[in-house]
């Protein structure tokens, strides 16, 4: 008995790749051959770096071979020198003998020759055996014991081609809908006193981002009834508003800060104090990365003192290397901020004095 089966046709999938092709070349000269000769087999000269194709690169010469078995050749190699060599070039090269050195030759064909990987695993690639050095002596390529040679090279990139996009994906919206569900307090079930102005949020959520939250909301200090209203001291409105849209969808609303320097450097100081008291990391990174914008004469010494009370490490080395100018340091002990430091900031004051002794010593 035979069996049928339907025949299912699959979706059809395609994909292209394009090859872009960069060409460059360089042109090295070697004076006072018989003098490299004396160099021991494996040592290389090597030639100032140069940029051909968007990559940096060195011509590795070899007067005595690369190793044992090229002793009696002269051996050349390409070395990708770019910073990062964990990104891999892949490229051919060609070396040959320039007798008259120009630069406006066309760049003869490379497409006959291997396509090589430079990378961290192989940052040079080259010809072992380039001439014997007795057919070199020979040869017209020697002249006043100099030779010119020219390296091209050819960078090749694989450009991928899409297949047609049928469905598109719109970027994440769950900030703003969270973001909704704080401004519409729907399903709230906690309720923050702060300065005289009431704030209604969510236990579950605030618990998520803050383990400070979670503790006071579930953990064994908790606040008792879920009606009740949570009193906030010492911390003004404002702040806890934009304390709590952060919790909410990891961003600030633009009109939170003013645009008025002395204003928004006084509040990115009063919000990395309110976001080291409910432990949120990323907002307390986000208020140092803004205040080390807002160092100035008049306010280091209050951000000095602020960084070293909180524990901001990134910001006190910002302070730090504002007031490595004695003319700054001078003008900046003068303000209030830094009399309020030298008052309470002990420890810094004595790393201050530290640095400013170095400093002269230097």
């Amino acid at each position: 008995m035979l069996s049928a089966a339907a025949a299912v046709e699959s979706s059809p999938s395609a994909s292209a790749t394009t090859v872009d092709m960069s060409t460059g070349y360089h042109i090295v000269k070697i004076n006072g051959y018989s003098l490299t000769k004396q160099l021991p087999t494996g040592k290389s000269l090597d030639s100032s770096r140069f940029s051909v194709c968007g990559h940096r690169w060195r011509i590795l010469y070899f007067p005595n071979g690369d190793r044992s078995d090229s002793a009696d050749y002269i051996s050349l190699f390409l070395l990708l020198d770019n910073q990062d060599v964990s990104k891999e070039v892949k490229a051919q090269s060609i070396f040959r003998f320039v007798d008259t050195v120009t630069t406006d030759e066309k760049h003869p064909s490379l497409t006959s020759l291997a396509v090589n990987t430079f990378g961290s695993k192989n940052r040079s690639w080259g010809i072992t055996k380039f001439i014997k050095r007795e057919d070199l002596h020979r040869s017209e390529h020697l002249v006043d014991d100099s030779f010119t040679i020219r390296c091209d090279i050819a960078v090749i990139s694989e450009i991928p081609v899409e297949s047609p996009k049928f469905v598109s994906v719109p970027s994440s919206d769950l900030n703003q809908h969270l973001g909704d569900l704080l401004t519409t307090a729907k399903g709230a079930d906690v309720v923050f006193e702060v300065a005289g102005e009431t704030f209604a949020a969510h236990r579950w959520l605030l618990a998520s981002r803050s383990s400070v939250f979670d503790a006071r909301l579930f953990g064994s200090t908790k606040e008792s009834g879920t009606a009740d209203v949570i009193r906030v001291d010492d911390m003004e409105a404002r702040v806890f508003a934009a304390l709590l849209r952060f919790a909410y969808t990891d961003t600030l609303l633009p009109e939170t800060i003013t645009q008025e320097e002395e204003e928004a450097a006084g509040m990115w100081q009063h919000l990395l104090v309110a976001a080291d008291r409910y432990s949120f990391e990323r907002l307390k990174l986000v208020c140092q990365e803004k205040l080390c914008k807002h160092i100035n004469v008049s306010t280091v010494g209050t951000i000095l003192a602020l960084s070293e009370q909180h524990h901001c490490d990134g910001l006190k080395k910002a302070c730090f290397h504002f007031l490595s100018s004695p003319t700054n340091l001078m003008a900046a002990t003068a303000t209030d901020g830094f009399q309020h430091l030298s008052r309470n900031c002990s420890s810094v004051m004595i790393e201050l004095i530290d640095m400013s002794s170095r400093s002269h010593s230097a």
